[in-house]
């Protein structure tokens, strides 16, 4: 590793001649010339392929969700702060709204209208390094911010409320307490919280902790550093409960209503490390809606990975409309070159199984929808409201990107914060500020 640039003297420039006895190494030429070119994948021909069913009704209302951050590091201060700063949006709007809008040359106004009126976004920061309230560390400082960030009076306290919905259990009518989590204080895990209860206190130690606690962002910090993840996950669970939200709503108010809406999210169904301690809750819901009789749409796609890899692969020369469900022993053997003795893939931290989808050329995704309960061999009638999300699909395309779905296309637009200009203007704000 190189030295890095001081106050006073520049940094360690790597050699240029430091390739020229890689390229003379006889044993680098000889495993070179070993090497076997071909890509051992499974051919196309041997993927069951199923053409997609034209015969389901379309859904009637879209919901998207998106978000995005962005780091600044202040470095005219020794040490340098860093902070990073979170933003994420839902859009609402209805077919007849879409289908208003030319998908290949959208007009700028035909936009203007479908977004006014149905976006909402939040927006939160997080100081990571050498920043925190003058009477809090770092660690206590974030762990408040999460708690309050959560309640935006922007958004009406709605993720908030959605999250303890979660949390609780609430769709279910038990008044069940928290699970035990570790406090963040005495580091136990016997922390919990009675039912429906922002603030108590630790049974070990005293002190009080928040509900937000039991998410387990104080995991990833110490007292003066926390890391980029805090603000990455802070992002995809405050769209998590922002999708929910709206589930919720209808849920609560008019489930005739729930059953025609399609609830997309940018990025797969999944809730990583100690934050997947909320997966089992939503799969607990999603099974108990359908057994009820009402089927909950919801779908996450994503755009780059291993996933995304393969079926640019698999699925390069193909434009029939077709899908197709890798079961656990396909994901662990021929996606991620796993042995099956292994952890069955998402058995923990994903609520939705994937599917691999063609509508044509310039739209093939990678999708995951619910099961509800775990399943490691889902179908297409195990995964929740599949053949309904599969016939929305066509009806919601974009041309302007490959493999573009508009509603969440027009989401990223709301969340979106960019390296330039964005970075550069949170920054002098920031400085502003006087940090």
């Amino acid at each position: 590793m190189p030295y890095k640039a001081g106050k006073s003297l520049p940094g360690e420039r790597a050699s240029k001649l430091g390739h020229l006895e890689v390229l003379d190494s006889e044993l680098i030429n000889e495993l070179l010339d070993e090497f076997n070119t071909e890509i051992d994948v499974t051919e196309v021909d041997e993927i069951d392929w199923t053409e997609i069913s034209s015969e389901a009704t379309p859904l009637s209302y879209i919901f998207s969700v998106d978000g995005s951050y962005q780091e600044i590091k202040l470095q005219r201060y020794s040490p340098e702060k860093i902070i990073t700063y979170v933003k994420t949006a839902i859009l609402k709007f209805d077919q007849k709204a879409i289908e208003k809008i030319n998908k290949k040359y959208p007009h700028p106004m035909e936009l203007r209208n479908v977004l006014k009126g149905s976006s909402s976004f939040h927006a939160t920061v997080f100081p990571l390094k050498n920043v925190s309230k003058s009477d809090q560390n770092v660690y206590n400082t974030n762990r408040e911010i999460i708690f309050r960030s959560l309640q935006d009076p922007l958004l009406e306290n709605l993720p908030f409320e959605t999250f303890k919905w979660l949390a609780y259990e609430k769709w279910s009518n038990e008044q069940k307490s928290l699970p035990l989590f570790d406090c963040p204080h005495c580091r136990e895990k016997v922390a919990t919280l009675a039912y429906d209860q922002n603030i108590g206190q630790c049974s070990g130690c005293g002190n009080d902790i928040y509900v937000t606690d039991m998410l387990g962002f104080h995991l990833d910090m110490n007292d003066n550093w926390a890391p980029t993840q805090i603000a990455s996950t802070y992002m995809l669970l405050h769209e998590t409960f922002l999708l929910f939200s709206g589930i919720k709503y209808f849920w609560e108010n008019n489930k005739e209503i729930l059953t025609e809406c399609l609830f997309l999210k940018d990025g797969p169904l999944y809730i990583r490390a100690q934050y997947s301690k909320l997966v089992a809750p939503i799969r607990r819901f999603l099974a108990h809606a359908r057994n009820e009789g009402y089927e909950i749409h919801i779908a996450g796609q994503e755009k780059s990975g291993r996933f995304f890899d393969y079926l640019e692969i698999i699925a390069k020369d193909l434009n029939t409309p077709s899908f197709f469900i890798p079961d656990n022993r396909y994901i662990l053997e021929d996606i991620q070159h796993r042995p099956i003795t292994s952890m069955p893939y998402g058995k923990d931290t994903n609520y939705g199984a994937k599917v691999f989808v063609i509508v044509d050329k310039n739209h093939k995704f990678v999708l995951t929808i619910p099961t509800g309960e775990f399943n490691e061999t889902p179908t297409h009638t195990s995964i929740i409201g599949f053949d309904r999300i599969l016939a929305t699909l066509p009806k919601i395309l974009s041309y302007k990107f490959e493999g573009a779905l508009l509603p969440i296309e027009l989401a990223n637009k709301i969340a979106s914060l960019s390296t330039y200009p964005s970075a550069q203007i949170l920054k002098l704000f920031t400085e502003s500020k006087g940090l």
